[in-house]
């Protein structure tokens, strides 16, 4: 079996892990005795950063930290152990973008992949040589080697404007508001979502350059030779929605031999952590498990998918896509597990 995963943030590592745990492999991290299967996961890029010089992929490495168990369970994010003496110094210095603190051992992994994409070495690459550490049992792909950062528009006090440096500052001219309390700015996602937890009306949320960019190598190729290609319980904006803008993805998508399924990130109307409520509404998205599943839309009328699995007790009308209810908190892997199965159930494989 040949499953390729489009995913982004924690809930998307969380997903590939049951992934993994459907197909044989076992909670202390040992792979099944000469399996022939294979997980290939196509992950968002596009909050991706630049601080203190270093280039940090949270998606990439919240993946690559909780498929190898080294996630820190606990905050959510970052490595588990973790220690703070390089940000409490950046601190002192005054230095610090105080709304993204990076730890000791996350640093670490930043250096190894700048000083990578510095010497010219395209980001799948870097994550190849990377994952050859930590063995993650998922072939871990960016979306794309190219640039590509998620802005949103918002109006925001413009008594921080003061604070902005060097690091995660605003993106673009601002625009003072009408009393001057507020402008509007493109800020970097991160900013948006760390720093102001996403407490900013969006009035615009875009992948500024996903439109010009390429799939990364075996990409394409990972949705073109499937058995199955699953969509994540991921932020439907700014995780799945920055992947398929990267022209040639949704392409791929609709024209692959496999079944496509995909999974709902909401259970009552909610997002289970993050904010996908908020970025829906700035996309005109009603936050139903129903609307996400017509935003994405069937195959058979111009869409992805063939099947999509909501909450139980849920229901939702896709029209042209068969429809599944089922437990959706990802408690466990072998919790997770349980949805891959029925993602296979719900379409014949």
């Amino acid at each position: 079996m040949r499953i390729a995963v489009l995913a982004g943030g924690v809930g998307g590592a969380r997903f590939l892990a049951g992934v993994k745990a459907h197909l044989g492999w076992q909670p202390d991290g040992s792979a099944p005795a000469d399996s022939p299967d294979e997980i290939i996961a196509i992950v968002n890029t596009a909050d991706d950063i630049r601080l203190h010089g270093l280039q940090i992929c949270p998606d990439l490495d919240s993946c690559l930290y909780t498929l190898s168990g080294q996630a820190d369970t606990e905050r959510g994010w970052g490595r588990a152990g973790e220690t703070w003496t390089v940000s409490r110094e950046l601190a002192d210095y005054g230095a610090e973008a105080p709304w993204f603190s990076l730890g000791d051992k996350d640093i670490a992994t930043h250096l190894v992949r700048t000083r990578m994409l510095d010497a010219g070495y395209p980001l799948s690459a870097v994550m190849a040589a990377i994952g050859e550490r930590w063995q993650p049992g998922v072939r871990l792909l960016p979306m794309s080697d190219d640039r590509v950062e998620t802005h949103v528009v918002v109006d925001r006090p413009a008594a921080d404007r003061a604070q902005d440096g060097a690091q995660g500052g605003a993106q673009g001219g601002a625009q003072a508001g009408a009393d001057g309390d507020t402008e509007r700015v493109a800020l970097h996602f991160q900013e948006w979502w760390v720093r102001y937890r996403a407490g900013l009306t969006p009035h615009a949320i875009t992948p500024v350059g996903a439109d010009v960019a390429t799939p990364a190598p075996g990409v394409l190729e990972a949705i073109r030779d499937a058995d199955l290609v699953l969509i994540a319980p991921s932020n439907p904006v700014v995780s799945i929605g920055t992947i398929l803008a990267v022209p040639g993805i949704r392409e791929a998508i609709r024209s692959t031999a496999a079944p496509v399924v995909g999974v709902s990130p909401l259970i009552d109307d909610k997002p289970i952590r993050g904010h996908a409520d908020i970025c829906l509404a700035a996309i005109g998205v009603e936050a139903t498990a129903q609307a996400v599943g017509r935003h994405y839309g069937a195959r058979s009328v111009d869409g992805l998918l063939d099947g999509y699995l909501v909450a139980e007790g849920e229901s939702a009308d896709v029209p042209g896509v068969l429809v599944a209810d089922i437990p959706l908190l990802m408690t466990d892997p072998g919790a997770t597990a349980a949805m891959v199965a029925a993602c296979r159930r719900l379409v014949g494989i």
